[in-house]
């Protein structure tokens, strides 16, 4: 008499896979694409009125409401955080130990991570990556993921910033969200198929944009900024790179001038 009950049982079980709700299953990620219009801003009251489709905006200083009401105009949203640097005015900045902290970044209440330090670092960067998928954010935008490469009171490697931006992907990835390497241009090769885009700062005043190239090639979008130099120096090569080029102030305000 065990036996039929055993047979039923696994009957019913393999019913039941069949029958799973398709929606119960994660979407595929987003994927921006190569020339895609986009708006940076992280201070200042946040204007929703710029005719593009995607916008790059401070992860803490906004509220879910914000995001939805971005996605409701029809806009992918993009999660600016700090997963390289400490900032003292951040809500969590009290649970980061002291031993992690390194010297200045250049920016007034920044401090260089020890990204060696992942056992206490990737819960940290897990907890904000999860606040951006909670407010409903499709990406994310790690900012200072090149410390190897500054003066941060650590003795960092490649190999060590390899590692860590890879941990930085993978926390985005599991969570359903895209995820952009910010500057970093050294390890574009190495780095390019862990990354759903890429986020630069002047490389044309430095003559880097070429260094770039495998995103686009790779049919990811490469969203780039500008600070000094004036749009007819570097939109005709932004074209022709196929970026998504602006200038902006460093303030990163609401005014920007497009390619």
């Amino acid at each position: 008499m065990k036996r039929p009950s055993l047979l039923v049982a696994l009957l019913l079980l393999l019913l039941a896979g069949c029958t799973q709700d398709p929606d119960d299953k994660p979407g595929p990620r987003w994927q921006p694409r190569p020339g895609t219009a986009w708006q940076w801003q992280l201070s200042g009251r946040l204007d929703t009125s710029v005719d593009v489709p995607v916008y790059d905006i401070d992860g803490f200083d906004h509220s879910e409401d914000t995001v939805a009401r971005l996605h409701d105009d029809g806009r992918k949203v993009i999660c600016y955080l700090s997963t390289g640097a400490w900032e003292e005015f951040r809500p969590d900045a009290g649970r980061f130990p002291k031993k992690v902290l390194g010297r200045g970044n250049g920016w007034k209440g920044e401090r260089w991570l020890d990204i060696r330090r992942t056992d206490v670092l990737e819960p940290l960067m897990a907890a904000r990556i999860d606040m951006c998928r909670d407010k409903g954010f499709d990406a994310v935008e790690p900012d200072n993921m090149d410390g190897y490469r500054n003066d941060t009171g650590f003795p960092l490697t490649a190999a060590d910033q390899l590692r860590y931006n890879r941990l930085v992907a993978r926390l985005a990835h599991d969570r359903g969200m895209a995820v952009g390497l910010k500057n970093d241009l050294d390890q574009i090769p190495e780095l390019v198929g862990d990354f759903d885009f890429a986020v630069n700062e002047q490389c044309a005043q430095y003559g880097e944009c070429a260094a770039l190239k495998p995103f686009v090639e790779a049919d990811k979008a490469v969203f780039h900024v500008e600070y000094e130099v004036p749009t007819a120096r570097f939109c005709a090569e932004s074209r022709r790179l196929r970026l998504s080029s602006l200038l902006k102030k460093y303030e990163l305000g609401v005014w920007r001038q497009a390619c």
